[in-house]
């Protein structure tokens, strides 16, 4: 092995800006030699601090559509992920349902940010207005892609996960018994220095911020109409996404939608805002930590990732439906309360970013020493039928 461990990275595809992508970035500071394996990765749609590491995309990264539209890739992506063959002793998988298939001669630590929606949360995937080709797409792959990806799942040394709700999908989807680690508060945003934005309502402040990828299920059309019947408040959402255009064209005039937005004009709507806001059914859920690591509440959904992150009564108020009536209630809560932003910003650093680093740390340097946590193996019985065909599967399990 030498003096020196070969650290690598993986990630499904860098082609957006959220949570998971921020967890990279971490990884990619505290190993700063390591590549970078994807699939896909377009520079200009995610974060611009990957422009100065090393990124190694798969070949189908050759096609400009499918780096613009990930979702376009879906059949060839089990082939992708299969052919990213990784040189290396110990590789660290950011996973949402392909890196943790990543083939190669190597001991691996997934990080889990949860198995793929569309594998196993179809509904919320599709939403209550799903789209009949994805529909028909999803069953026609589903059964050939739950295999793929449960060996896939099972061949990894280690399987650690966001959240408690992240860790009962694994069980139930891998019959693997994962392990917490919180992920991390994003030091790219603490540490930047405030940018201007010159954005009426966020010069104005005292609004509510959503910010969030644009999709479906993230519910930001409802909490939209839960302003809808509030004109005396305002919301600021920051995202972009499929539904970007439909939102834009349906706001009321007391919500504005932003994308785009560097690092440090991300610290200024946030410091600028009232509260935090989010209806989805959230894995980990990343920005309300953001919201509280300035001192800021929010108001969330009592479900998913923010049971684990936010505190009901101390560093935010909770609500049971994702329905545009119980939004609005919690945000009459919300600021009708007296916040000690103080709290709320110390509650923010125990999920700081070196102790997320220092647990990947330790996790890392047992794999180079051999150790392996025994992991409870689904039954034979429960994975049937052939494999797919292809490079796909060129996988290896490490004994």
């Amino acid at each position: 092995m030498g003096d020196r461990p070969r650290i690598a990275i993986a990630h499904d595809y860098l082609t957006q800006r959220g949570g998971a992508e921020r967890v990279v970035l971490a990884l990619a500071e505290r190993y700063p030699d390591a590549p970078i394996h994807t699939t896909l990765y377009d520079p200009d749609g995610t974060f611009p601090e990957f422009r100065g590491l090393d990124v190694r995309p798969s070949a189908l990264n050759a096609v400009a559509a499918l780096r613009r539209h990930h979702r376009l890739a879906l059949p060839l992506l089990p082939w992708a992920s299969g052919s990213v063959r990784i040189d290396a002793d110990v590789v660290i998988a950011s996973s949402s349902g392909w890196a943790h298939g990543f083939g190669g001669r190597h001991r691996k630590l997934v990080y889990c940010h949860s198995p793929a929606r569309w594998l196993y949360c179809g509904d919320q995937y599709l939403s209550s207005r799903p789209d009949p080709l994805k529909a028909v797409a999803l069953g026609m792959l589903a059964g050939h892609l739950r295999r793929w990806d449960r060996r896939s799942a099972r061949a990894a040394d280690r399987y650690l996960v966001n959240s408690t709700v992240v860790r009962e999908r694994v069980r139930e989807a891998y019959g693997i018994d994962a392990t917490v680690v919180p992920a991390p508060l994003a030091r790219t945003i603490e540490d930047a220095a405030p940018e201007e934005c010159d954005d009426p309502f966020v010069v104005a402040g005292g609004y509510f911020l959503c910010v969030s990828r644009l999709l479906p299920y993230k519910n930001v059309d409802r909490v939209v109409d839960a302003f809808r019947l509030a004109p005396d408040l305002r919301l600021v959402v920051v995202g972009q996404g499929p539904e970007w255009e439909k939102l834009v064209a349906s706001a009321p005039d007391n919500v504005h939608l932003l994308r785009d937005l560097t690092d440090g004009q991300m610290k200024t709507v946030y410091c600028r805002s009232r509260a935090l806001v989010s209806a989805s059914h959230e894995d980990y859920g990343l920005t309300p930590l953001e919201a509280a690591g300035v001192g800021r509440p929010s108001v969330v959904l009592r479900a998913g990732g923010f049971l684990d992150t936010m505190v009901d009564g101390e560093t935010a108020v909770f609500f049971d439906e994702p329905t545009p009536v119980a939004i609005l209630a919690a945000l009459r809560a919300c600021t009708a309360r007296a916040w000690d932003a103080a709290a709320i910003r110390a509650h923010a650093q125990t999920f700081c970013q070196e102790a997320f680093l220092a647990r990947i740390d330790a996790e890392v340097r047992d794999l180079l020493v051999g150790a392996r946590v025994p992991r409870p193996a689904l039954p034979v019985s429960t994975l049937p039928g052939p494999e797919l065909p292809g490079p796909a599967l060129a996988l290896r399990r490490v004994s």
